[in-house]
C-alpha cells in the first residue's frame, strides 16, 4: 500500500472555477494573476503555502509566502531543466510557462509523487496563458516607456544643440537649459557650477531653488576651498555622482560634510566632465516628501551634462572670440582715428591757405561793406567754430570801438560805443592775441586789468585777434562760445592770427578806396540834395492831402477804416465776382462780447484801450489785401476779399477768437477778451453790400444766441430761423393768453432719508403742435422779445396755487428769480401780493437768484432780499461757487440756502475729484458757520449721495431722487 497521501484529481467545483475564471479575465497584471494562481494552488489537497517568482535575470519579483534565497535558487533551477522539480521534503518547483521566466514554488505537508505534474498543467493550464499574456502586455508597456524616455532625452539633446548655437545671452541660455533638464526630471530647484581644475576656482553660473532665496553670488568666481567639505565641494573634488537624502549623502562622501542652504529631501549631484577632468556640474534637489530620484535620473543626468557642457563651453568659446573680435576693432578703430587726424590736419592746411587767398582777394572785390564782411564770417567760420563773431575798429580819434559787422547766437547787430575797458580793449592795449575760459576772464577782472562786459552775456570761452597794419592797432577780430563743451585751442588762435593778417590788409585798402570814392559822391550829393527838398516839399502836401482822406474813411479812436471805407472795399469786391463768378469773398462780423461790462466797470478810457488792443489782435490774424474795420462802438468787420472755399473764412475765426482769447491786463484787472463772430460767404449771387452785412448780422445773431465766443456760418437754414424767430414770438404771445405755460416741479430731498421736503418749480410749454418744450428752446426768444416778465410772472402764479392745492404744508417750494426783476423797486411788494392771492404762506417761498444777479446793483438786491425775509419768504443763493461772487455777499445778504452747483457734484464719484470735495467741504462748512442751508443740485449716482451724506450735506435734488414732473398728492 503506497504511503504517500494521494492528491484528488477531482476538478474544483463549478463554482470555484468561474470565479477563478472571472478574476483570470479581470486580471491587468502580473501580480492580479498571480495572486489567482496562488489561490489555485492553495485550494490543492495539503498545499501549506505558494510562491510565484517571474522576471528577468537581473531582477525577480514575487507573490505569496516569502521564500528564501536558498529556496528562489532551488526553485529557479526548475528553468534549467525540464520546467518541473520535487524533493523529499513537500517542495514542489514547477514552470507553468515554457517560455517565461515564471516558476510556481509550493509546499506541501507530506511528499508528493511525480503524478503531480500532470495535475498542475491541467489545473493551471488557464492561468498560466493567462500570465503570459500580461507579462508580453507589461513587457510591451515598459518597452513603451523606454521609447518615450528616449525620445524625450533625444529632443533635450537637440534643445541643448539648438541653444548653444543661438545667440542667446548667457542669462536666457542658462534658463532655457533649467527648462530642458526640468522636462526630464523633477528639477523645480536646479543649480550649474563651473569650475576651472588648473586655477582651483569655481563659480555658480545658475541657481533657482524655491526654498534658498539668497542664493549664492552667481557675478562672480570664488575658490574652491572656500567651500571644502560642503556638497558641491565633494561634488567637483571627487569627480563621482552624489545621489539620495542628507543621511545616504553623508555615507557616500569621503569625509566631514558641511551643511550649506536648506536641508532637501532628496538631492541630485553629477559631475560634468571633459577627458577626465571635473569641468563643472549640474545638481537638482526636492524639498517634498515623497519625490526622489532615481538610478535612472542619475544616468539621465550624467549623460545629459557631457551635452550641456559642450554647450556652455561653445557660449563661453563664441563670447572670447566676439571680445577679441571687439577688442581687434577698437585697435584698428584707433589707428584709423590717427590716419584721419593726418587727413584732416593736411585739408586743414589745404583750407588755410584757400582761406588766405580768398581773403585777400576781398580787398578788391566789387562787393559792399555789409557783403565783404559777411564774407570774411564765412571764411574765418570755415577754419574754426565762428557762431559767435565780430570784427571791431576803432575810431580815427580813438575814442570810440565800433562794430560794423556783430553775430551773436545768429542775430547780426552794428554797434558802436566809447571806448573802456573791456576784453576787445584788452586785446587792443596789448596788441596780442586772448584766449580764455571764464576762469581766464575772471582773473583779468580781479587784477583790474579788463571790467565786466559790456555787450552781450559773458562768455564761456572767448578767442580775439588785433588787426594790425603797419605795426598799429587798428581793431579786432574775435569768436567766442556760450558753451562750455566748445572751447578754443591754441591751433585755433593761430588760425584765426593767420586770418587776422589779412582781414587787416584787407579792411585798410578798402578804407583807402572808400575815402577817394567819397570825395567824389560829396559833390553829387549836394546836387541831389537841392533836388530832394524840392521833391519833400511836394510829397508833404501829398501827405496832407492823404491824411484828409484817411481821417474821413478811418476811425480815429482804432485807426481802423470805419463803415464807410468798408462799404466802398466790398462794392468793389462784388463787382469782382460779377465778372468772376468762381471767385469767393467773406466777411466777418464780430461784437466784443461784454463790452459794456467792461466799460461800465473800469471806465471810458479804459474801454477805449481795451477797444484799441481788440483791433490790433484783429489786424495781426489778416494779411494784405484784407481788411480790418470798426464799426461802431464794440462792433467789427473783417472782409476776405478772396477765399477759396468757405473754410478758409472759419479758419480765419478760429484763429481771431484764439487771437482775442489771450489774457489781456487792463487797469489793474486780468481780462479775458472773447467776441461773436457772424461770416458771410458771398458769391456771385449778392449785388450790393448791403445783403452781405445783413447776412453776416443774422449769423453774429445766432453765435450770441448760442452762448457768445463762438462763431456761426450763415446758410439758409439761419435765413429760415430768423423768420422762425419772428414766428415763435408771435406764439409766445398766443401761449400767455391761452394759459399754454405750465410748471414741473422737482422733489429736493433730505439726504439721510430721501423724504420731499421741497420743490423746484421749472416753467415748460406745452406747444399746440411741437408738444412739451423745456426752457432752453424758447426762453432766450422770450427774453429778446421782452415777454419774460409777463411769462415768468404768470409762470409764479400757477406755481403757488397748485404748491397750495397739492404739496403738504411743510413742504417749500423755490422759484428762479432772473436780475432784470430785481431791478424793479416794486418786486417784493408784488411778490407778496401774490402770495396773499394764492392763500400760500410767505415761508414756504423761497426765491433763486444767481451770483451773476448780484453784480449789477448788490444794494438793490440786498434791500429787495430783506423786505421779502421780513415778510417771511427766504433766497437762496443759486449754482454757488461758478459765478462771480466774494464771502462779503454771504456776509450781508439775507440768504436762507446756497445750492451746490452741479458742477462740483458730478465730479464727485470720479477718480479725480480731490478738488470738487475740498470745495464742497468749503462750501458746507462755510454755510454751517453762516446758518445757512444747503442743497447739492444735479445728483445723479448712489455714490455722489453717499459722499454728499458723509460730508454732512442736508438736502439734494437730481435725477436720482426725482425728476421733474407734474405735482401730485
Amino acid at each position: 500500500m503506497n504511503s504517500h497521501p494521494q492528491v484528488s484529481h477531482a476538478a474544483p467545483m463549478a463554482t470555484e472555477e468561474q470565479t477563478c475564471l472571472r478574476r483570470l479575465i479581470e486580471a491587468a497584471t502580473p501580480v492580479e494573476v498571480a495572486e489567482v494562481i496562488l489561490d489555485l494552488a492553495g485550494a490543492l489537497p495539503g498545499c501549506e503555502a505558494a510562491t510565484l517568482l517571474w522576471g528577468g535575470e537581473d531582477e525577480m519579483r514575487s507573490c505569496g509566502a516569502e521564500a528564501t534565497p536558498d529556496e528562489t535558487a532551488w526553485a529557479l533551477g526548475a528553468l534549467a531543466g525540464d520546467g518541473f522539480c520535487l524533493d523529499g521534503r513537500g517542495r514542489v518547483a514547477w514552470r507553468p510557462l515554457p517560455h517565461e521566466r515564471a516558476i510556481v514554488l509550493l509546499h506541501f505537508s507530506a511528499e508528493i509523487g511525480q503524478f503531480l505534474r500532470g495535475t498542475l498543467e491541467r489545473h493551471f493550464a488557464m492561468a498560466g496563458r493567462r500570465l503570459q499574456q500580461v507579462l508580453e502586455l507589461a513587457s510591451l508597456q515598459d518597452s513603451h516607456r523606454q521609447l518615450e524616455r528616449s525620445e524625450d532625452l533625444q529632443r533635450a539633446l537637440f534643445a541643448i544643440a539648438d541653444l548653444a548655437g543661438s545667440d542667446l545671452e548667457m542669462p536666457e541660455l542658462l534658463r532655457g537649459i533649467h527648462e530642458i533638464v526640468n522636462t526630464l526630471m523633477y528639477g523645480e530647484n536646479f543649480f550649474i557650477v563651473r569650475h576651472d581644475p588648473e586655477r582651483g576656482v569655481m563659480r555658480f553660473l545658475y541657481y533657482v531653488d524655491v526654498v534658498d532665496k539668497q542664493g549664492p553670488d552667481t557675478t562672480r568666481e570664488e575658490p574652491l576651498d572656500d567651500r571644502r567639505y560642503s556638497l558641491t565641494w565633494h561634488l567637483l573634488h571627487y569627480g563621482k555622482p552624489l545621489m539620495g537624502s542628507n543621511e545616504q549623502l553623508l555615507e557616500q562622501v569621503n569625509g566631514p560634510l558641511l551643511a550649506a542652504g536648506p536641508d532637501s529631501t532628496d538631492w541630485l549631484g553629477v559631475p560634468m566632465l571633459r577627458n577626465g577632468q571635473v569641468h563643472g556640474a549640474l545638481v537638482v534637489q526636492s524639498y517634498r516628501e515623497g519625490t526622489v530620484y532615481t538610478l535612472e535620473d542619475r544616468a539621465l543626468l550624467e549623460f545629459v551634462g557631457s551635452h550641456i557642457l559642450t554647450a556652455l563651453e561653445r557660449k563661453l568659446t563664441k563670447d572670447e572670440l566676439e571680445q577679441r573680435v571687439r577688442r581687434r576693432t577698437q585697435q584698428l578703430d584707433e589707428a584709423n582715428r590717427e590716419l584721419q587726424q593726418e587727413v584732416l590736419e593736411r585739408q586743414r592746411a589745404e583750407q588755410l591757405q584757400a582761406a588766405l587767398f580768398q581773403l585777400a582777394q576781398l580787398a578788391t572785390a566789387d562787393i559792399s561793406e555789409s557783403e565783404f564782411y559777411e564774407r570774411v564770417h564765412v571764411l574765418v567760420g570755415a577754419l574754426l567754430n565762428a557762431e559767435n563773431f565780430f570784427i571791431a575798429l576803432l575810431s580815427e580819434d580813438h575814442r570810440t570801438l565800433d562794430f560794423p559787422y556783430y553775430v551773436d547766437s545768429g542775430e547780426r547787430h552794428v554797434l558802436s560805443r566809447p571806448l573802456a575797458g573791456g576784453l576787445s580793449e584788452y586785446v587792443i592795449r596789448k596788441a596780442r592775441p586772448f584766449l580764455g575760459q571764464t576762469s581766464d576772464i575772471e582773473a583779468l577782472i580781479q587784477r583790474g586789468e579788463v571790467v565786466q562786459h559790456t555787450i552781450g552775456k559773458p562768455s564761456s570761452c572767448w578767442l580775439g585777434v588785433p588787426l594790425m597794419v603797419s605795426d598799429e592797432v587798428m581793431g579786432l577780430v574775435a569768436v567766442h562760445s556760450y558753451a562750455e563743451e566748445n572751447v578754443y585751442s591754441t591751433t585755433d588762435q593761430e588760425l584765426l592770427s593767420f586770418a587776422a593778417l589779412q582781414i587787416a590788409n584787407s579792411i585798410y585798402r578798402r578804407r583807402s578806396d572808400l575815402s577817394l570814392h567819397q570825395a567824389n559822391v560829396q559833390l553829387e550829393q549836394r546836387v541831389e540834395e537841392r533836388t530832394h527838398e524840392l521833391l519833400q516839399q511836394i510829397r508833404q502836401r501829398e501827405h496832407i492831402q492823404q491824411q484828409l482822406k484817411h481821417q474821413v474813411m478811418h476811425d480815429p479812436m482804432t485807426g481802423l477804416p470805419n463803415r464807410g471805407f468798408l462799404r466802398d472795399r466790398l462794392d468793389r469786391a462784388l463787382t469782382l465776382l460779377q465778372r468772376e463768378p468762381n471767385r469767393l469773398c467773406a466777411l466777418l462780423y464780430l461784437d466784443v462780447d461784454r463790452f459794456k461790462v467792461i466799460n461800465d466797470s473800469l471806465g471810458h478810457l479804459a474801454g477805449d484801450r481795451f477797444l484799441r488792443e481788440i483791433a490790433r489782435r484783429l489786424l495781426s490774424c489778416v494779411r494784405d489785401p484784407d481788411v480790418v474795420a470798426r464799426l461802431s462802438g464794440d462792433e467789427f468787420a473783417i472782409l476776405l476779399e478772396d477765399v477759396e472755399i468757405p473754410g478758409t473764412a472759419v479758419n480765419v475765426a478760429e484763429r481771431i477768437m484764439k487771437c482775442l482769447g489771450e489774457p489781456l491786463h487792463l487797469a489793474g484787472k486780468e481780462l479775458e477778451p472773447s467776441a461773436s463772430i457772424g461770416i458771410a460767404v458771398a458769391d456771385s449771387r449778392y449785388s450790393t453790400a448791403d445783403e452781405v452785412l445783413r447776412d453776416a448780422d443774422i449769423a453774429l445773431y445766432r453765435a450770441k444766441e448760442g452762448g457768445r465766443k463762438r462763431f456761426e456760418m450763415f446758410d439758409e437754414a439761419l435765413a429760415k430761423n430768423v423768420v422762425d424767430v419772428l414766428t415763435l414770438e408771435a406764439e409766445l404771445r398766443h401761449a400767455l393768453h391761452h394759459d399754454e405755460f405750465e410748471p414741473y416741479f422737482q422733489p429736493i430731498c433730505q439726504l439721510d432719508s430721501s423724504q420731499v421736503v421741497g420743490y423746484e418749480a421749472l416753467i415748460r410749454w406745452n406747444h399746440p403742435q411741437r408738444g412739451l418744450l423745456k426752457p432752453a428752446e424758447f426762453i432766450k426768444i422770450a427774453e429778446d422779445s421782452g415777454l419774460i416778465e409777463a411769462v415768468d410772472w404768470r409762470m409764479f402764479e400757477l406755481s403757488c396755487r397748485l404748491l397750495r392745492q397739492h404739496a403738504r404744508e411743510d413742504v417749500f417750494m423755490t422759484l428762479n428769480v432772473s436780475a432784470r426783476h430785481l431791478r424793479h423797486l416794486d418786486f417784493d411788494t408784488r411778490l407778496i401780493q401774490l402770495l396773499k392771492r394764492c392763500d400760500l404762506p410767505a415761508t414756504r417761498l423761497v426765491i433763486e437768484v444767481t451770483e451773476g444777479a448780484l453784480l449789477d446793483n448788490a444794494e438793490r438786491v440786498r434791500s429787495t432780499l430783506e423786505q421779502l425775509r421780513l415778510a417771511g419768504v427766504g433766497a437762496a443763493l443759486d449754482d454757488f461757487g461758478t459765478g462771480y461772487s466774494s464771502l462779503s455777499y454771504l456776509h450781508s445778504l439775507p440768504l436762507r440756502m446756497l445750492k451746490i452747483d452741479q458742477v462740483f457734484v458730478q465730479e464727485l464719484d470720479k477718480d479725480s475729484n480731490t478738488s470738487s470735495i475740498r470745495v464742497v467741504e468749503a462750501i458746507l462748512a462755510l454755510a454751517r458757520a453762516l446758518d445757512i442751508q444747503v442743497i447739492a443740485e444735479g445728483i445723479e449716482t448712489d455714490a455722489q449721495h453717499d459722499i454728499l451724506l458723509a460730508m454732512g450735506c442736508e438736502m439734494g435734488q437730481g435725477y436720482l431722487l426725482g425728476h421733474p414732473a407734474l405735482i401730485r398728492n
